[in-house]
């Protein structure tokens, strides 16, 4: 079985993220960045199909050169191969534009099945696994939480609202991995080791004969504004402070 993996690189959920003065972006400088944690659940997914199945896995990016690392990160869990599509020929700012190039490179190998994380935590989006699978005119199904292949059919589960439905696809398809999938694995030291020797393939525009044509561009973006400080009802009676808690419910939040 032939397995893709899309994954992506994005800031730490524990990074502290400020938007640039000029809002044209976010500060980098001090960002940890790490694998998109949907996207570990979709690496490790693809590895069990593989362990099951046989064959092997191949990790796709699209990002900037510390990228590299992420695709790194995959192949010591146990991937074969990656293709690390270089960002600077699209526009990251567009969900179509990255399916795009994806899908460009995606098309140039053989591929039974694509695991994508259901969303990144940066963008929050969820819209590249979806485009992808149209781009390449195959079927979906997305906020996976099991799945099963037999032959040239899978079958997967997914929450709906207060049910779970179950959708069977032939191959191939597209599928985009929620948390409860399973438990990603860790690199292992002979994992990472091995890692450093798998075979990474390089990318752009023209080697895939493309230009993305991008749909949405962000112009500016501008940070939430500041909360105010929270108020401390002071005192040792418990009937005035909740007097003076819904007083002020009242007349300051106005939420009663």
């Amino acid at each position: 079985m032939n397995v893709v993996v899309c994954v992506k690189q994005v800031p730490d959920s524990e990074t502290l993220v400020k938007v640039k003065p000029d809002g044209s972006g976010i500060e980098e400088a001090g960002i940890k960045w790490v694998m998109n944690p949907y996207d570990e659940f979709a690496v490790e997914e693809g590895l069990k199909l593989k362990e099951k199945n046989g064959g092997d896995v191949t990790i796709v990016t699209l990002g900037p050169g510390r990228a590299m690392e992420t695709i790194r990160t995959a192949l010591a869990m146990g991937a074969e191969k990656g293709i690390h599509i270089s960002e600077d020929t699209f526009d990251d700012d567009c969900a179509y534009s990255k399916a795009s190039a994806l899908a460009a490179a995606i098309k140039e190998i053989p591929h039974d099945i694509i695991l994508c994380g259901q969303r990144a935590i940066d963008d929050d989006e969820g819209q590249v696994g979806p485009i992808l699978a149209e781009l390449l005119g195959i079927p979906q199904v997305t906020l996976v939480t099991s799945l099963t292949v037999d032959g040239n059919t899978a079958r997967a589960v997914k929450a709906i609202e207060g049910a779970q439905v179950t959708i069977e696809s032939s191959l191939p398809c597209v599928i985009t991995a929620q948390k409860g999938l399973n438990e990603p694995r860790y690199a292992s030291l002979p994992g990472i080791m091995k890692a450093k020797k798998k075979p990474v393939d390089v990318k752009d525009a023209a080697s895939l004969g493309i230009t993305a044509d991008a749909k949405i561009k962000i112009f500016r973006l501008t940070p939430p504004p500041e909360r105010a400080p929270g108020k401390i009802i002071e005192g040792d009676d418990p009937a005035k402070k909740a007097q003076e808690l819904v007083t002020l419910l009242r007349e300051e939040a106005k939420v009663i």
